[in-house]
């Protein structure tokens, strides 16, 4: 009987190794902290572009028309833009990092597939609820 009952929590120990070490090889670093597209546009850009519009030259807006219209329908372009910045438009290239500036663009072009009417980005309690509807 102690055999079986040593075997059984060997068992069970072994099991419980393994899946820890799934978990933990599962999760990627650069998932877990790579930086939020929609918490940055928010911090950074909504301001002037609330809900993809602009609030200081109100016909370019982050919209897909005017991104096809002004030739920044692509991350890099998108990109280029917000390091260097353009006519009213700040340069965030020393107050954003690369991999926050590539959320950043990454978050508009998706928001403006969408027409800015749907979140790109949602927590995994918004999922739940909107799964739920």
């Amino acid at each position: 009987m102690n055999l079986n009952w040593r075997q059984s929590w060997f068992r069970f120990a072994i099991a419980l190794v393994g899946c820890a070490i799934a978990i933990f090889v599962s999760i990627s670093p650069v998932y877990a902290e790579s930086p939020n597209g929609e918490q940055l546009f928010n911090a950074n850009c909504s301001a002037c572009h609330i809900g993809g519009n602009n609030v200081i030259i109100s016909h370019k807006t982050l919209k897909k028309e005017a991104l096809e219209k002004y030739e920044m329908k692509s991350i890099e372009a998108i990109r280029h833009q917000v390091i260097n910045g353009k006519n009213a438009m700040p340069a965030f290239g020393s107050r954003l990092s690369e991999e926050e500036i590539s959320a950043i663009a990454t978050y508009v072009l998706g928001q403006a597939e969408l027409d800015w009417s749907t979140k790109v980005e949602l927590s995994e309690a918004q999922e739940v609820q909107v799964s739920e509807k």
